[in-house]
C-alpha cells in the first residue's frame, strides 16, 4: 500500500475514534443529566406533597403564611444546587470533549507536518516559500486553538465563580432571615 494511502487511512481512523470518543462523553453526559432532572422531579413532587400537608394543617391565616416561608427557603437551596448539578454535568463534558479535541488536533498537525517533512526534501526550490507559508499557517492556527481553549476554560472558571456567588448569596440571605 502507497505510503500517502496509509496516512489517509490512519487519518479516518484517527478522526472516527475522536468521533465516537466525544459522542460517548454526550451520551454519558446526557444520562446523567437525564438522572438529575428525573431526581430533581421526584423531588419536587414529595416536596409539593409534603407542602400541601403541611397547608392543611395550618391553624389560621398567619400559620399558613409563616408555614409557607419556612418552606420557600429550601426549595430556593435545591433549585440552585439541581442548577449547580447540571452545571457540573455541562462543564464535565466540555473538559472532556475538549481534551478529545486538543489530542487529536495535535496527532493530525504532528501528522500533517511530518508529512510535508517527507515530501520537501522531493519538492522544488521554488516550493520552499509555499511549504514555509503552509507550516507558517499551522503554527498560527495552533496558537489560535490554543488561544481559545484558554479563553474557554477562563470563561468556565468565570461561570463557576458566578455560580458559588450566587449560592452565598442564597446562604447570607438565609442566615439573615433566620
Amino acid at each position: 500500500m502507497h505510503p500517502a494511502t496509509e496516512q489517509i487511512i490512519a487519518g479516518n481512523k484517527a478522526r472516527t475514534d475522536a468521533l465516537i470518543a466525544i459522542s460517548n462523553i454526550q451520551v454519558a453526559a446526557f444520562e446523567r443529566l437525564s438522572a438529575l432532572t428525573f431526581n430533581a422531579a421526584r423531588a419536587m413532587f414529595e416536596d409539593s406533597v409534603a407542602q400541601a400537608r403541611a397547608m392543611l394543617g395550618a391553624k389560621d391565616a398567619k400559620d399558613l403564611f409563616d408555614r409557607n416561608a419556612a418552606l420557600a427557603q429550601p426549595a430556593v437551596e435545591k433549585a440552585i444546587a439541581y442548577s449547580r448539578s447540571m452545571y457540573d454535568v455541562a462543564v464535565q463534558a466540555q473538559n472532556e470533549i475538549s481534551r478529545v479535541m486538543e489530542t487529536h488536533c495535535a496527532e493530525m498537525n504532528r501528522g500533517f507536518l511530518a508529512m510535508l517533512d517527507k515530501v520537501s526534501p522531493q519538492a522544488t526550490p521554488a516550493s520552499d516559500a509555499a511549504e514555509a507559508a503552509v507550516k507558517s499557517a499551522f503554527a498560527a492556527a495552533s496558537a489560535a486553538y490554543s488561544s481559545l481553549s484558554r479563553i474557554s476554560r477562563r470563561a468556565t472558571e468565570l461561570a463557576e465563580a458566578n455560580v458559588a456567588g450566587v449560592a452565598r448569596g442564597v446562604r447570607a440571605g438565609r442566615k439573615k432571615s433566620a
